[in-house]
């Protein structure tokens, strides 16, 4: 999808000030712009809402939103704004803890951004509830790495076969989906991840590591 002249521009320019959260950087409003250079995105999805709503709104066919006010205007500020484009977005209420177990998705997505609650073990939670409706070549997108329960889920990302690291700007990480195969939401299989082939060999006796070595190299 394509944004009329001067769009942009003005979403950037109330970006930082959109609500009492705290708001996106522009920068981050052009990166999305740039990795999503020649996509269709006919679905997609984001927890938080702000400025990233107001330009998914114009670059998806279908924008969910999952998000909570608290009184801090993300919502309503969004809403009530004019480069909001409501008739491609649906809003979501509530906690994502709640929300996204349930929510049943209308087909696989194309763009998802995380930026929900961050205290851990949301954002790994968010995760688990968006992943498996990841289409091949689809962008995933996580903000406020800097804090360290994001972080281990960044750091898990880059090793994970199912992504592809594309861009950092600032605090906000890019991955590609791949084409490997979607790990089995309801399964196990931590060996054959990559974020868990260096294992902490200071906890184990050599006994187990010796057993554990086996199993991986398999």
């Amino acid at each position: 999808m394509s944004l009329a002249p001067g769009t942009l521009t003005a979403i950037k320019r109330i970006s930082t000030s959109l609500h009492k959260a705290g708001g996106t950087s522009p920068h981050v409003l052009d990166a999305i712009l740039r990795h999503t250079q020649g996509m269709t995105l006919n679905r997609s999805m984001e927890t938080g809402s702000g400025a990233t709503t107001l330009l998914l709104s114009h670059l998806s066919r279908d924008h969910t939103v999952f998000a909570m006010d608290d009184g801090n205007g993300s919502i309503t500020n969004t809403q009530k704004n004019e480069h909001f484009r409501a008739d491609r977005a649906t809003f979501v209420l509530g906690p994502t803890q709640k929300t996204l177990p349930v929510h049943p998705f209308a087909g696989p997505l194309d763009f998802a951004l995380l930026d929900g609650p961050h205290g851990y073990p949301f954002p790994d939670l968010e995760y688990y509830y968006v992943y498996p409706h990841l289409a091949p070549g689809a962008l995933l997108v996580i903000d406020d790495i800097q804090i360290r329960s994001i972080h281990n889920l960044y750091e898990f990302l880059c090793a994970d076969r199912m992504f592809e690291k594309v861009g950092v700007t600032l605090t906000t990480a890019f991955f590609r989906r791949t084409d490997a195969p979607v790990f089995d939401p309801l399964g196990d299989g931590w060996w054959d991840q990559g974020y868990n082939k260096k294992t902490l060999k200071r906890y184990l006796p050599g006994r187990v590591l010796g057993r554990l070595t086996t199993l991986l190299g398999r």
